[in-house]
């Protein structure tokens, strides 16, 4: 179960639960992935279908890419109208207004500069500097206005374009949580794509068992890892360069973009590992956290409460934070060593 966060199940003694002896895997197409989820408690499979379609509700509503969401609606009456739409996009997009800010690298309106990048898409390419130039000023999160009252949203400037791409994952992956454990389930992992990953009650192994959880080698295109991650009842996310990227005159452009450049952002990180309470925040903050490099990424993640992180730098060096440290252990079969974050500038 290697995929972008590779999943390893480990545990020791086994406790007293009415789990399966098997787990029952359960996966759909969606939101441009493939959404799985493996639980080990009985008689859940009208929740698991229920939480899945939960998965594709949102990918009709705000995929970008799909014509008739109410997400491309307020884009197509930018500058126009307000938009009226449904109450679970109502509250993915003010969250993804709470996120948004001008210094943390996260803005729901980067779709003028992704639409022109459109990385990982087959029409992807590098757009001009005047392109971007022009591009630019749309970038705004203080471009779209909101009336609870209404439950409408509006963009006021034509042009503008809403691209929740960078935290959509994070939001559905918390309401599918949500939805199994109201519904009982007390053992599964939500997968999103393996780049989001919620993790459900301790390993199926027992009680006192956390999960354990491979993060992938961002230099390896096959299912090797940096080393072993123990978490349970938390969220993983991971955001890389390896992930989505274009190729052009030799040169690697990433799909994560500078709200304020226009550009790919351009630093020492490879991948970033996000671990936290709701997968919404390392969702967001992955993005956030990616743009800063490594020293002042790993700065903020101190700075706090309730995120952690592991950071894969481009000189293959590992840098943990201080209460991921007891639960990680780096493979000492892979050519990464653990770095010291006061020897970075």
């Amino acid at each position: 179960m290697l995929l972008g966060l590779s999943l390893t199940l480990i545990a020791c003694s086994a406790h007293k639960r009415d789990l399966r002896s098997k787990p029952y895997v359960k996966e759909v197409f969606t939101m441009g992935t493939y959404i799985k989820i493996t639980s080990y408690d009985k008689g859940h499979e009208k929740d698991i279908a229920a939480a899945l379609a939960i998965a594709k509700d949102y990918d009709k509503k705000t995929s970008v890419n799909q014509s008739g969401s109410e997400l491309d609606e307020v884009n197509d009456q930018a500058g126009i109208k307000p938009v009226k739409v449904s109450k679970s996009v109502y509250k993915l997009l003010k969250e993804a207004y709470d996120y948004s800010d001008e210094q943390t690298g996260f803005d729901m309106m980067i779709g003028a500069i992704s639409s022109l990048w459109h990385i990982g898409f087959d029409d992807a390419r590098k757009p001009s500097q005047s392109e971007i130039d022009q591009a630019l000023p749309l970038v705004s999160h203080r471009l779209i206005k909101f009336d609870d009252k209404k439950q409408t949203v509006y963009i006021t400037q034509k042009g503008a374009q809403i691209d929740l791409g960078a935290i959509t994952k994070g939001y559905v992956s918390d309401r599918m949580t949500d939805y199994l454990k109201e519904h009982g389930v007390t053992t599964a992992i939500v997968d999103l794509g393996s780049s989001s990953l919620s993790l459900i009650g301790h390993s199926y192994r027992g009680d006192d068992q956390p999960w354990t959880i491979g993060i992938k080698d961002p230099n390896k295109e096959v299912s090797t890892q940096v080393g072993l991650l123990e978490a349970q009842d938390e969220s993983v996310s991971t955001s890389g360069i390896y992930e989505r990227f274009l190729k052009v005159d030799g040169k690697i452009y990433p799909h994560l973009l500078n709200p304020k450049t226009g550009y790919p952002f351009d630093n020492d990180i490879q991948s970033v590992t996000i671990v936290s309470k709701k997968g919404v925040d390392g969702d967001a903050l992955s993005t956030t956290i990616f743009s800063l490099g490594t020293k002042k990424g790993y700065e903020f993640v101190e700075q706090h409460k309730n995120i952690e992180a592991i950071f894969v730098d481009k000189d293959n060096k590992v840098y943990v934070s201080k209460n991921l440290k007891e639960r990680f252990e780096i493979d000492k079969k892979s050519e990464y060593q653990l770095g010291d974050i006061a020897d970075l500038k």
